[in-house]
């Protein structure tokens, strides 16, 4: 763009163009909802911008999706997957989504997610929502893109987009990050603004990049991160964002890193995966890094219960506050969905139901004992007697284990074949991870993922860019019928 060789216009087009023969014909991967249809007119708008010597940023002019569970005021339609939500629009854009076109980012579509983020089934396929349909692993066809961001991590590994907003909670960032073969950054909960962002869970929730290099998602980071009166969550974050994350791309980044290898569940659910990880243990100590190795994280085990507690409490009374806003008769509350799904089953839920959705609507107010306790017991076991533990006692920068397995096949009838991953004890901590590609298992990829203590972006950013670096391990997708 600067050498003038092709203009925001230009690259609009022909993302619009790919999404024509990649997503909507062809290999059919379902990852875009729909495009936005002012999105050649924004484009124009900033390359008018660049002409006059205006420039915003490194975004400008740079073709971006949002996760569909992102506001937007605009011609676009923000339903989670869901249909329920079709015949209302946001009033305001989401904070994250008012900072990207206010750095000059051309917002070009929605993608299709896991409906809900998940959060309707335990016996959901990833990827699939009412809305969107069946989302498509571009590296083999026939398996799961993970999710919840499932369409975002495909999008950015298809060449649909130049980057995505995705959201996690627990792996909604990393997991389809590390199938697809893509960066997938999870911001510390605080460091970006969930306002405007259908929920889940206000202690877990958080919003962040993906993109095909470290470099691309820390520029990503930046234009997100920040303080927003909209989310008092970001009080503590905004002493901890950084204006640049490229000052952390360092090819020598991983020279005297102390790195933990945490072998207790977060290793051997996968043999292909964890060879892909041994490899990337050894690019790590190649590179400079002292391994130490285990590293376990205590009480790993037994995180889970109270962390699923506060979830299903706090869905319940973060998507009622929610809902309120987009104010649609008749659906104000889980139970309104609820209805809504059964009295629309054909549609909405010929494969899977709504378990998750039912288990949270029994829950009572937060003000609970029962969710006041597991509140405090889950961040005890994540943050202090967890990951803090750990990196206190071996003065470590960081934890290194497999991101996920290789993609399972995908099965609507029977819902996913989840083996494990590394995402939990950073999700009920609300911690950081990035996930890097590291290799191939079977013909798929396998991330290695970068765990932190909270605000430790910078450095994770660091060691992760500088993995990529010398590993050189990203693959781009065959869109294969099946894995050989």
């Amino acid at each position: 763009m600067t050498a003038g060789r092709i203009d925001s216009r230009g690259l609009v087009r022909a993302y619009l163009d790919r999404i024509e023969r990649v997503d909507r014909s062809g290999p059919t991967l379902r990852a875009i909802l729909e495009v936005n249809p002012d999105a050649e007119s924004i484009a124009i708008e900033r390359d008018a911008e660049r002409r006059a010597g205006k420039l915003r940023g490194p975004l400008h002019g740079i073709p971006i999706v949002l996760k569909d569970n992102i506001d937007t005021a605009d011609g676009m339609h923000t339903t989670a997957g869901s249909l329920a939500l079709l015949d209302s629009r946001p009033d305001a854009d989401a904070t994250v989504a008012r900072r990207l076109r206010d750095a000059g980012a051309v917002l070009l579509g929605k993608t299709n997610l896991s409906e809900w983020a998940n959060m309707r089934s335990d016996r959901s396929s990833s990827g699939w929502s009412g809305r969107g349909g069946q989302t498509l692993n571009p590296h083999s066809l026939d398996r799961s893109p993970c999710g919840s961001s499932s369409g975002s991590a495909v999008a950015v590994a298809a060449g649909l987009a130049a980057a995505a907003i995705g959201t996690e909670t627990v792996g909604s960032i990393i997991c389809p990050s590390s199938l697809n073969g893509v960066v997938g950054i999870k911001p510390t909960v605080g460091l970006t603004s969930r306002a405007g962002v259908i929920p889940i869970s206000h202690s877990q929730d958080t919003v962040g990049p993906h993109a095909r290099t470290v470099a691309d998602a820390a520029l990503l980071l930046a234009a997100i991160a920040g303080l927003d009166p909209r989310d008092p969550a970001t009080t503590d974050g905004a002493a901890h964002a950084a204006p640049d994350y490229a000052k952390s791309l360092q090819r020598d980044g991983l020279r005297g890193a102390r790195i933990g290898v945490p072998r207790t569940r977060l290793f051997g659910y996968s043999e292909g995966a964890d060879q892909v990880a041994e490899a990337a243990i050894a690019t790590l100590r190649a590179e400079g890094a002292v391994i130490i190795d285990p590293a376990d994280i205590p009480n790993v085990q037994v995180m889970y219960p109270a962390g699923e507690e506060v979830m299903l409490h706090e869905f319940k009374s973060d998507l009622a506050a929610y809902l309120a806003t987009r104010k649609h008769p008749g659906l104000l509350s889980l139970g309104d969905l609820i209805a809504w799904n059964r009295a629309h089953a054909a549609q909405e839920m010929p494969w899977f139901g709504q378990d998750l959705f039912e288990k949270a609507a029994a829950k009572g107010p937060l003000s609970d004992e029962k969710y006041t306790s597991a509140l405090a017991r889950s961040h005890e076991l994540s943050r202090t007697l967890g990951i803090d533990a750990v990196m206190e006692q071996h003065h470590l920068d960081a934890l290194v284990a497999p991101a996920y397995g290789p993609a399972w096949k995908i099965d609507l009838v029977n819902g996913d074949n989840f083996a494990g991953g590394s995402a939990l004890p950073a999700g009920l901590a609300g911690y950081p991870m990035i996930t890097v590609p590291a290799g191939i298992a079977h013909g798929l990829p396998v991330g290695l993922a970068f765990i932190g203590r909270a605000w430790s972006e910078p450095t994770l950013i660091r060691l992760a860019y500088a993995f990529e670096q010398a590993s050189q391990a990203r693959r781009r997708p065959a869109y294969r019928r099946t894995t050989p």
